[in-house]
């Protein structure tokens, strides 16, 4: 109602996580779906060479060449970018950890979540700064 706040309670906060955690699994799954029907579609037909290694194309190592491939919606390029969807769930679990325990005004848990994001980041850079 009009005067009253919505305080964030441990309750809240945890429903507010689960349902992030939730639909970012989700919407990973259904991007990394579709970028597989779009894959089998174009090319579905072709037989596998079970003699040869072939890895991932350079151009989907990057964030920047996983978004060359979406755009040009290139099957592989979809899946890539539903795997980095399903990564940055957690990261985004934590940076919304971080406002909820600035909200809440808990100083040390704030600290401590973002020493881990800090550490996540880094470690998605590839130890790289």
């Amino acid at each position: 109602m009009a005067g009253e706040t919505r305080r964030w309670t441990d309750q809240v906060v945890e429903v507010w996580i689960g349902n992030l955690l939730r639909a970012g699994v989700i919407l990973s799954a259904g991007v990394v779906l579709f970028g597989a029907c779009v894959y089998l579609v174009r090319h579905g037909h072709e037989l596998p060479h079970y003699r040869v290694f072939v890895g991932t194309p350079k151009d989907l190592r990057t964030v920047s060449g996983i978004w060359r491939n979406v755009l040009a919606f290139r099957g592989q390029g979809l899946i890539q970018l539903g795997l980095l969807l399903l990564i940055a769930t957690p990261v985004a679990r934590v940076a919304f950890s971080v406002v909820a325990f600035a909200v809440e005004r808990d100083r040390l848990y704030v600290a401590v979540t973002l020493l881990v994001l800090a550490i996540l980041t880094y470690s998605l850079m590839g130890g790289r700064l």
